[in-house]
């Protein structure tokens, strides 16, 4: 009897470890602002590493979606309102929140911090590292959910068949990071790399993008 409890007690704990999910993070303080060292997932939590994508979010809204699925029929095309990321309506783990554009802007503050494109553990993405300290982080280059497509828009695939959006100007493959600032009625700033820009000298830029795509979110501690 007590080997049969014992060996229900260590199943059960193997279960529940296996979707245990991460919602806790040390951070990296980069140019005075401290990131989370990994995206957000489902609402609340981390993703399982530096490397995963995460979820997709619409601007302001708390609602996320798996980067990998590729159809979304509950999709929102409503503008989101509000001219801040809501507290009520940001999915980052408890202690953390979504950037302001002002935080975004400093860790492109190349005076500071160097960023550079770099595979790590075989997946493509910028790293910026805190001149200062050396003290870096990784955001990879996971694509977005292009609603007017009513797609997904992963690395490497169909960037360069849209002419008329930012992301047509990628070469390879770019991340597109929220911030918590509007720009416009229909608009929110935003963080777009690439490993390179065509006719660009970076491969990065602080730019807007409509509020109802869904983009990764690297939060930073309140």
């Amino acid at each position: 009897m007590k080997k049969s409890i014992l060996t229900i007690a260590v199943s059960l704990t193997i279960g529940f470890g296996a979707y245990a999910q991460k919602t806790t993070d040390e951070g990296v303080v980069i140019n005075g602002v401290k990131w989370a060292t990994c995206n957000v997932d489902k609402p609340g939590t981390f993703a399982a590493t530096p490397e995963s994508g995460g979820y997709y979010y619409q601007w302001n809204r708390k609602k996320g979606y798996d980067d990998t699925t590729t159809t979304f029929p509950s999709w929102d095309y409503s503008i989101p309102q509000g001219t801040t990321w809501e507290k009520a309506n940001d999915p980052s783990p408890k202690g953390w929140r979504v950037p302001t554009q002002a935080e975004i802007h400093s860790l492109c503050d190349e005076t500071k911090v160097k960023n550079e494109w770099v595979i790590q553990n075989g997946v493509g993405g910028r790293k910026f590292t805190d001149k200062a300290t050396g003290a870096s982080i990784f955001l990879p280059a996971v694509g977005k959910r292009y609603a007017s497509l009513n797609r997904n828009i992963k690395v490497g695939t169909g960037y360069q068949s849209i002419p008329y959006n930012s992301f047509g100007e990628l070469a390879k493959g770019g991340g597109a990071y929220w911030s918590s600032t509007a720009c416009r009625k229909r608009d929110a700033y935003f963080l777009n790399f690439a490993d390179k820009f065509y006719g660009k000298k970076t491969g990065i830029q602080e730019y807007y993008n409509t509020r109802i795509d869904g983009l990764s979110i690297r939060p930073v501690k309140e």
